[in-house]
């Protein structure tokens, strides 16, 4: 199998799609921070399915960390990533460093409301303004067709977007279905982070939000209904529980019956890894 192909400049990367914009041919973008995973990968086979060409970034963003975050001991393998994109059929890894996505003087920012607002954003709440950052400009420099990512980060999924549709980016933003382990457990990167029992405590989180999902589209009202959420997951080991909400699917502005689709979410620590998870309700 030839090596993946790989460039590390704007202007490398819009030379190679430029030729295929030349040749009539579609581009999909799928944005990492590495650390790839089966995941991923479904993300690849989704723009391989929806474009004729598909480039991967990989790059962790330092603008969405919090000083006290994990940014220096993110995991990083650019080799074994390159490796398992070239297996699923990826066309491209742009893999920029630091000074080429942030040059010298860079003073731009961007703020996000809506959708960012609560969730994760109350707690990291410096992460959407630098994913929209990042995102913005990946999307400027790749100027793809289509780009994939996770619904297993849904908030982020809802962010990304909100602001392509605000800022009339013509990118067409498309969700794939969260992997999971056998037991539930959503792929993450952080997972990484998981011991052996935590790892094996850790699919609760999974199992308690579908439980609870199956309650919520039966009509129940959500707040007895999350308390129990948050019992069940405290018991499996969970350390400390971010949130567990249900949130309206489209806006995700909070809901207390499920009228329309809507979405429940949690974020939760086991160990150092906080794990994010979330599953779709539709009243039956």
């Amino acid at each position: 199998m030839a090596p993946l192909p790989i460039v590390r400049t704007v202007a490398d990367l819009r030379a190679q799609v430029g030729a295929w914009r030349r040749a009539g041919e579609t581009v999909a973008l799928v944005p990492t921070m590495g650390a790839l995973h089966a995941g991923h990968m479904a993300l690849v086979e989704q723009g391989r399915r929806m474009a004729d060409h598909v480039v991967a970034s990989v790059f962790v963003n330092p603008t969405q960390f919090a000083p006290h975050e994990d940014f220096d001991r993110y995991p990083r393998d650019e080799s074994g990533d390159a490796a398992k994109l070239a297996q699923h059929g990826c066309g491209l890894l742009y893999a920029p460093s630091v000074a080429e996505m942030y040059p010298e003087g860079f003073a731009t920012a961007i703020s996000v409301g809506g959708p960012a607002e609560g969730l994760c954003g109350a707690f990291r709440p410096q992460m959407f303004g630098g994913v929209a950052l990042v995102v913005t400009k990946l999307f400027l420099q790749a100027l793809p067709d289509v780009a994939l990512f996770g619904d297993k980060d849904y908030q982020q999924l809802q962010v990304i977007r909100r602001f392509t549709r605000d800022l009339d980016i013509p990118v067409r933003v498309e969700g794939v279905p969260t992997v999971r382990e056998a037991d539930g457990l959503a792929l993450s990167s952080r997972n990484a982070y998981l011991s052996a029992d935590e790892r094996a405590r850790a699919p609760e989180l999974h199992r308690a939000l579908s439980g609870a999902a199956a309650e919520l589209a039966a009509g129940m009202a959500a707040g007895a209904v999350l308390e129990q959420v948050k019992a069940r997951i405290a018991a499996a080991g969970f350390r400390s529980i971010d949130y567990v909400e249900l949130r309206d699917a489209d806006t995700l502005a909070p809901v207390e019956r499920v009228e329309r689709p809507a979405r429940l979410l949690a974020a939760a620590w086991m160990g150092k890894a906080r794990l994010i998870d979330n599953v779709p309700v539709v009243r039956g």
